[in-house]
């Protein structure tokens, strides 16, 4: 029995130490989706091996973009509530939101950079 309290107490400050906010890449997220700007929003994880592979092109189109589209990474693993707020069953998930903060478009998994870059041209960002 001792060992089982053990455990989830163990458990549980793991838990505390990943969910932290301080160990998130977006931890000055802004109020998604962004009004007035086409938004992208890819919700996953910095443990996540796909995950991973996004983030390298999440960083690239971040640089290319800036000023004229939102793209942002969200960790669900560190935040949660981001996972619920955007109704996540699989990580990752991209999901595009118009100008006017409806959702257009989502995908679950690996997504391309040039599948991200024809949607956003699509959606009417250059």
């Amino acid at each position: 029995m001792n060992r089982v309290v053990i455990f989830f107490v163990a458990g549980l400050l793991l838990a505390g130490f990943y969910l932290h906010p301080s160990n998130c890449r977006a931890a000055s997220t802004p109020q998604l989706p962004v009004k007035g700007m086409v938004t992208m929003v890819d919700l996953g994880a910095t443990k996540c091996i796909v995950c991973k592979m996004m983030s390298s092109i999440v960083e690239s189109l971040q640089k290319e973009y800036k000023g004229k589209a939102e793209i942002v990474f969200i960790d669900v693993w560190q935040h949660p509530e981001a996972g619920r707020k955007f109704h996540v069953n699989l990580i990752p998930t991209q999901i595009f939101f118009d100008r006017n903060g409806k959702e257009v478009y989502r995908h679950e998994g690996l997504l391309t950079k040039g599948a991200i870059v024809s949607k956003l041209e699509e959606m009417g960002v250059k």
